[in-house]
């Protein structure tokens, strides 16, 4: 999506299974105020408004980490906030300017413009990037299989946050099975939540797949644009208006809006926060930015801006949550083992969210002859059913005397079976643990 010269937003038409990149564009070229910019750390450091929103200023960020990895249109590594930049790596042959790099560029610059002397200065100044033009050549188309192969590509190295500014209004499956495979790698995966908030807010994916953090773009006032598409799927939000990026059109810098930028801001804080606290897995850092967001319009969650506003200082700052391991469980052919054959008694606990992670699987054995008895733990406000092999209800929990538990007598042969957690009615999200144990 792009704004064009009369600022108004208008959407370009793409051919099937093909991905726009989700910017709204303002008016190209320089900054006619570059001159007149107050003494910043870099030119340009004191038009990046957005710093203050996202609670940065004063921040001293770390060195080089966890890196971002960044599937767009490519990165213009000609640029001159990029000439010579360290730790800017391509993941694969990266198009020239002028026809490849323009949205890459800009959300790399969002991210991580180093301190250089020249330009911008992104949030995380010094994070590893990694690109992956994804583009067919001309920097605005970008096919679901390049996509997906970009997403792989992050996968198979080291632990990475994946930044992904783009979208469709239809699920492909292609890049659904390739986000599942990074979030099985350990990989956190983020995505904007889309720029249709004037259109009747049609579901934008990835950023509406589960095991996503999904991104919404909010204004100088604290306020969410208006382009900024609403849905359950949203987590979080970030300034996306009036962003000031690097171009690689004319090798200059531009305000552009879209929650392709507001995307790469939390990308880049979630990184930020791994590398200071590298024992947290990508569940938990998803959380503590969750939790730590600043709240903003209704209290608590509500789908126009997730939690509230990115805080990077009160995200350094936050408890870890409890980790939510193995996903996806979500079926029963990805479920966790928690109880086997030789493994008669065992404990799970995890974190279930609705629509981002509504459903956890996990795999247990009923000894034939035995009792199966789970209790759920105090806090854990969930709903669970014991269910066979067909997805047929076994058992549904009581409560007695403040316990609820499931119990289950199988008279038959020893055999699998499967329970369901997901969030207890009208509960958004919720940590929890079960204890199985057999007599």
């Amino acid at each position: 999506m792009f704004i064009g010269l009369d600022g108004r937003m208008t959407q370009r038409r793409f051919a099937p299974l093909v991905i726009a990149a989700l910017a709204a564009f303002a008016t190209l070229g320089a900054f006619a105020s570059q001159a007149r910019a107050a003494a910043a750390d870099e030119p340009l450091q004191s038009t990046e408004w957005w710093r203050a929103a996202v609670g940065i200023d004063g921040l001293t960020p770390p060195g080089p980490g966890i890196p971002l990895t960044i599937v767009d249109s490519g990165v213009f590594f000609g640029h001159q906030e990029f000439v010579g930049r360290p730790d800017l790596i391509a993941l694969d042959a990266q198009e020239p300017a002028p026809l490849g790099g323009v949205h890459g560029t800009a959300v790399a610059s969002v991210a991580g413009a180093p301190a250089n002397g020249v330009g911008l200065l992104g949030l995380y100044p010094t994070v590893i990037i990694r690109s992956y033009d994804a583009s067919l050549g001309d920097g605005t188309r970008l096919p679901s299989s390049d996509i997906a192969a970009g997403i792989v590509a992050a996968a198979s190295g080291p632990r990475t946050v994946i930044n992904l500014s783009l979208g469709s209004n239809s699920p492909d499956p292609v890049i659904e099975a390739a986000v599942s495979k990074a979030v099985r790698a350990g990989d956190l995966v983020v995505a904007a939540s889309g720029n249709s908030g004037e259109e009747g807010n049609p579901l934008s994916y990835p950023g509406a797949s589960p095991h996503v953090l999904t991104v919404a773009a909010t204004d100088r006032t604290d306020q969410v644009a208006s382009f900024s598409s609403q849905s359950d799927f949203v987590d979080i939000s970030a300034p996306g208006v009036d962003i000031p990026v690097a171009t690689a059109l004319d090798n200059s810098y531009a305000p552009e809006s879209g929650t392709s930028f507001s995307s790469p801001m939390v990308a880049a804080a979630a990184a930020w926060i791994w590398t200071v606290r590298p024992s947290l897995d990508a569940s938990q850092v998803a959380e503590i930015l969750r939790r730590s967001a600043r709240d903003i319009g209704p209290v608590g969650w509500d789908a126009a801006s997730g939690y509230g506003i990115l805080d990077v200082a009160a995200a350094l700052a936050a408890p870890a949550p409890a980790s939510d391991p193995a996903e996806p469980n979500d079926d029963h052919a990805t479920a966790r083992i928690v109880t086997t054959r030789t493994k008669a008694a065992g404990t799970a606990s995890g974190r279930v969210t609705a629509f981002d992670d509504p459903r956890d699987d996990l795999k247990v054995w009923l000894p034939k002859g035995k009792r199966v008895t789970v209790t759920v733990g105090a806090g854990s406000n969930i709903g669970v059913v014991l269910e066979s092999s067909a997805s047929a209800t076994l058992a549904r929990p009581t409560t007695l005397a403040g316990k609820t538990k499931i119990t289950y007598l199988n008279k038959g042969a020893g055999r699998t079976a499967y329970l369901k957690v997901s969030p207890a009615l009208r509960t958004r999200t919720s940590d929890y643990a079960l204890t199985i144990a057999v007599k």
